[in-house]
């Protein structure tokens, strides 16, 4: 996990975000909190949340589904991003990382779209499919315990619309994923899922080498 594109020189990553990333104060901030909090590795690349609402504002993207929030920097993108009218849920098991997020939402002016549901994220996916939210996504993101990766992209993909995208994170998992000494579950895990979703005929895949490698799934 990493909060900066690997296998990329200090320099060149400086010039990507200096020229493409235009944060708010709010998402400087953010960033900045994170910074000094165990963990802050897990949150995502600024120039991985210029991404996601360029993919926001291409898809006209309305409702957003998170599995994984962790201090809010990629729900307050999102959200930024969407119209007034825009809805995101997101998905994670802790309230203090959570309240920090809140505390910048309010900040950025969109926790009003925001709608956290503290619970193990499948129950939360399962519980959503229950209440006929099927096909009403138009763009989820995955960045969360990767043994759970495909349990979360299937049910995504029940819950995302034909021609909506699943953004899933660190695919490349730190490069471990080609380095055959490493066969602890979570790299074997990404490895399997990676494999399964280049197989997988429902979709069109590229996995994109920014922050620690993004897979785009567009749901055909």
């Amino acid at each position: 996990m990493s909060s900066k594109t690997l296998f990329m020189p200090d320099r060149v990553h400086a010039y990507v975000v200096g020229h493409s990333v235009r944060e708010t104060a709010a998402q400087r901030a953010l960033r900045a909190a994170t910074s000094g909090i165990p963990g802050a590795g897990m949150q995502i690349s600024p120039e991985q949340g210029a991404l996601l609402q360029v993919l926001v504002r291409t898809l006209g993207a309305k409702r957003y589904l998170e599995i994984g929030t962790f201090t809010g920097y990629s729900a307050l993108c999102v959200a930024l991003a969407m119209p007034a009218s825009g809805r995101l849920v997101c998905c994670d098991l802790s309230d203090e990382w959570t309240s920090i997020a809140r505390k910048f939402w309010r900040m950025a002016r969109v926790e009003s779209k925001i709608r956290v549901r503290l619970a193990p994220a499948l129950e939360t996916l399962d519980a959503l499919l229950r209440e006929g939210e099927a096909g009403r996504y138009d763009l989820a993101f995955i960045d969360a315990d990767k043994g759970n990766y495909l349990g979360y992209f299937e049910r995504c993909m029940r819950l995302v619309r034909r021609g909506g995208v699943i953004a899933i994170d660190n695919t490349l998992w730190g490069g471990r994923v080609v380095d055959p000494s490493h066969q602890d579950a979570d790299t074997r895990a990404i490895r399997a899922f990676n494999r399964r979703l280049h197989r997988d005929r429902r979709i069109d895949v590229a996995l994109v080498p920014i922050g620690d490698g993004l897979t785009l799934a567009y749901k055909r």
